[in-house]
Order: C-alpha cells, then structure tokens, then sequence
C-alpha cells in the first residue's frame, strides 16, 4: 500500500540534497558552515550541562570536536598559509584540549573560552566575502574622495 511519508525516502533524500548541496558550495561557505557549527554545537553543550542532559553535552561537545579536527585542522594549507596557517592550528589544537577537558570536568566556563576564542574569528571569515562597500557601511564609516 502506498503511503504518503516514508521516512527511509525522506531520510535518503535529505542525504543527497545535503551531498548535492556539498558540491555546489564554495570554500568560504564551507569554512563559514564549520564555525557554524562549532558555535551551535557548543551553545548546545552549554545548554545541556546546565539542564544535565549528559549525553546532548557528551554529543554536542564531541560534534564540536570532529568539526575542528576532521573540518578546520585538514582543511590548513601549512606551508602555502605561512605563520597564519600555523598560529590558526595551535588555536585550534588548544581549543580540541580545552573541549575536552570542558567534558571531563563538566566546565561551562571553559566552553565558554572556547566559544569566546572562535567567535571573532567566524565574525571575520564572514567579512571577507562582503563586498568593500558594505564592510564600510556595516562600519559605520564615511569615506570621501576629492576629485
């Protein structure tokens, strides 16, 4: 018999629009994507430690681990990227430590450091797509030229 929501077709179908989706996005969007989910992934260990929800925190915590690990840290061109490249791997090493002993000592403090030290840099990976004349706008910046 036919029916009208099958959740294995769903579930497939959401798979291929997320792969399809995957190939049609480009580098800034993807790294854009990472820090996303690093952020959404920590808001919610935070949120789940303080209504101790172990396993959200647990899973939550780990996500945030393998976006680092698996996204942002392969993702660094070490010898085209320089000094930038490197310090961007020892900050993100030093976040896996922190993240994980976050979930060994349940430390909502160091969750928060965590997210404290990712956020300015996804406020500016964000930035770089903007066009220069909306960089100046969101500044708040006049910029005269004399002719």
């Amino acid at each position: 018999m036919f029916n009208a929501y099958n959740p294995r077709a769903a579930s497939a179908y959401q798979r291929i629009n997320i792969e399809t989706s995957m190939h049609t996005i480009d580098q800034h969007q993807l790294v854009s994507l990472l820090y996303e989910g690093i952020l959404g992934a920590i808001t919610a260990a935070r949120g789940a430690l303080v209504r101790g929800d172990v396993p959200l925190k647990c899973n939550s915590i780990a996500k945030a681990l393998r976006i680092i690990e698996e996204g942002l840290l392969t993702a660094l061109d070490r010898e085209a990227g320089g000094e930038l490249a490197e310090n961007l791997g020892a900050l993100y090493e030093y976040c896996v430590q922190r993240l994980i002993q976050a979930n060994i000592r349940n430390d909502d403090a160091i969750l928060e450091e965590v997210a404290r030290l990712l956020e300015p840099l996804a406020q500016s990976w964000n930035e770089i797509k903007k066009p220069a004349a909306e960089r100046v706008r969101a500044s708040g910046t006049t910029v005269t030229m004399e002719v």
